[in-house]
C-alpha cells in the first residue's frame, strides 16, 4: 500500500492490500475493507483558519461540558488540531468519485483532530485521538453521527491522522449537516502503545469517550452537540458499532442519547459464521490469512493465549508476528510478509483449536461476540452483502435473528452481489439518504 494523499485528491483505500497474485483482498480482521476507486480530483484541502478556539486548546477538566463528573477523567478533552476545510462542491467531488450518491450533500465541511482522556483495556489512564468533521453552516446545535472505522494496521491510516478514504462517511454525513465523530481506536491514531484489535470492550470504551470529548470540543468551536447520536461503522466499525449502541441505549452517559443503529457487513459472530467461513473458503485466503495473525497476535498481548509464536504460526512467519503487528507497518508490508493460505500460516494444532475454541481462546471469542445480545429500541438497519468474501452475509443474518430473538425488529439491507468495500459503499449512500429523511 501506498501512503494516501489528503482527500479529496486521489488516494489508496488505507484497508486496499496486494492479494499474492494479483487480485485485491480488504484489510480487517474479521472484519475488513476492500479494494477501492481513487478519489476524485479537485483542488487540495484548504487549511482550516487556525483560530483561539480550535487551536491547542489546554487540557481540559475531567468533567463534560455540562458539567458532569467524567470518572478517572475519561472523555476529558486534550487538545483540538485544525485539519481542512472543504467547500460543498468538493465534498461532493470527493463523494462522487467513489460511486456514492452527493444528494444529501448541502454544506462544505470542517475537519478537526482532538486527543482526548480514555482508559486501555485494563482500565489504565491512557489517551486516544479522533476526527471530529462539522458542516460548515446549517445549525448551530448538532445531532452526531458515529462513524466507527474498518480494519487498519498502520496507526497513521486512522481516520484523525490519514486524509483518506476513511473519512469518507465522517465527510458525507457532516455534509448532510450532522457533526460527525471518528473515533481512532486504541494505539491508532496519535494514541500510544498498539492496538488491541477485535476487543470489543476497549474499542467500545474509547469510542464512548470519544463522543464526550467531541461535546467541549466542539462548544469551543461555536456549536452544541444535542447528544442524540446516530451511530454506524464499517467491518470491524460495524461490529464496534453494535457495542456502543448497546453501551449507550444502557445509559452509559447521561448526556449521549443512541437514535438509530445502522453498521455494515460486521463480524458480530465469530464464532458460528466468521471462523466456520474462513476455513471452509468462504472468506478469501489473502483476507483470512491478515485477520487471523493480526486477531491471535493483538489477543495474546491481552490474554496470553500462547507462549511463543512457534506455537501458533510456521515459520517463518512466527519471527514477525509482534514487530509486523506494532502499528509502524503498512497493511500492504503486513500481507507482504504473511504466507498466502491459512494452512501455511497456522500449526496443525492451532488450526484445529481455531475450529473447535475451547479454554481461554474460547473465552476471548465469546468477549467478541454477543454484540447483538440486546434489544434495541430505536431504528436498526444492517446493511451486508452476498458477494462479500471478507465478512461474509452470515455475520449479518445471525446478528439481526438474535435480535429479532429478543424482540427488536431490524431491517436488513442488503445490497446484492457486491465485494466488502462496495456494500461499505453502498451503505453510505443508502445511510446518508435515509438520515436526511430523518431530518
Amino acid at each position: 500500500m501506498t501512503r494516501h494523499h489528503p482527500l479529496p485528491r486521489p488516494a489508496a483505500a488505507p484497508w486496499h492490500r496486494p492479494r499474492r497474485g494479483a487480485t485485491t483482498v480488504a484489510v480487517a480482521l474479521l472484519v475488513a475493507a476492500c479494494a477501492a476507486p481513487a478519489l476524485a480530483s479537485p483542488p487540495p484541502p484548504r487549511p482550516a483558519p487556525p483560530t483561539p478556539t480550535a487551536t491547542a486548546l489546554a487540557a481540559s477538566p475531567a468533567t463534560t461540558d455540562a458539567g458532569a463528573h467524567v470518572q478517572h477523567g475519561r472523555g476529558a478533552l486534550r487538545s483540538v488540531t485544525p485539519l481542512s476545510r472543504l467547500s460543498r462542491d468538493e465534498v461532493a467531488r470527493a463523494v462522487a468519485g467513489h460511486g456514492v450518491d452527493v444528494s444529501s450533500v448541502r454544506h462544505g465541511i470542517a475537519t478537526y483532530r482532538f486527543e482526548y482522556a480514555t482508559i486501555t483495556p485494563t482500565g489504565a489512564p491512557t489517551t486516544a485521538s479522533a476526527l471530529l468533521t462539522l458542516p460548515d453552516g446549517g445549525d448551530r446545535a448538532l445531532s452526531t453521527v458515529a462513524e466507527l472505522h474498518g480494519t487498519v494496521s498502520h496507526r497513521d491510516d486512522a481516520p484523525s491522522v490519514g486524509a483518506n478514504v476513511t473519512r469518507l462517511g465522517a465527510y458525507l454525513y457532516a455534509a448532510g449537516g450532522r457533526a460527525t465523530v471518528a473515533p481512532d481506536y486504541l494505539g491508532l491514531g496519535t494514541g500510544p502503545g498498539t492496538h488491541p484489535y477485535m476487543d470489543t470492550a476497549s474499542s467500545v470504551s474509547a469510542s464512548l469517550d470519544a463522543l464526550r470529548a467531541a461535546r467541549t470540543a466542539a462548544a469551543r468551536l461555536g456549536r452544541a452537540l444535542t447528544g442524540e447520536v446516530h451511530v454506524t461503522g464499517f467491518s470491524q466499525g460495524g461490529q464496534v458499532a453494535m457495542g456502543l449502541g448497546r453501551a449507550l441505549a444502557h445509559g452509559a452517559d447521561r448526556h449521549l442519547r443512541l437514535r438509530s443503529l445502522t453498521p455494515v457487513s460486521g463480524p458480530y459472530d465469530l464464532a458460528g459464521q466468521e471462523l466456520p467461513a474462513i476455513f471452509d473458503g468462504r472468506v478469501a485466503d489473502g483476507s483470512a490469512v491478515f485477520y487471523l495473525a493480526y486477531f491471535l497476535t493483538a489477543q495474546n498481548r491481552l490474554h496470553h493465549l500462547y507462549d511463543d509464536p512457534r506455537e501458533v504460526f510456521r515459520q517463518p512467519y512466527a519471527d514477525r508476528m509482534e514487530t509486523l503487528f506494532d502499528g509502524e507497518h503498512s497493511d500492504e508490508d503486513v500481507a507482504r510478509d504473511l504466507s498466502a493460505t491459512v494452512d501455511a500460516l497456522l500449526t496443525e494444532e492451532w488450526a484445529a483449536r481455531l475450529q473447535h475454541p475451547t479454554g481461554a481462546l474460547a473465552e476471548v471469542i465469546a468477549r467478541v461476540d454477543g454484540v447483538c445480545e440486546w434489544r434495541p429500541r430505536v431504528p436498526v438497519r444492517l446493511h451486508t452483502a452476498a458477494g462479500d468474501r471478507d465478512v461474509p452475509t452470515g455475520n449479518t443474518a445471525s446478528c439481526a435473528s438474535e435480535l429479532r430473538r429478543r424482540g427488536a425488529h431490524p431491517e436488513v439491507v442488503q445490497h446484492g452481489d457486491v465485494d466488502h468495500l462496495r456494500s461499505y459503499l453502498g451503505a453510505l449512500s443508502d445511510n446518508a439518504r435515509w438520515l436526511a429523511q430523518r431530518g
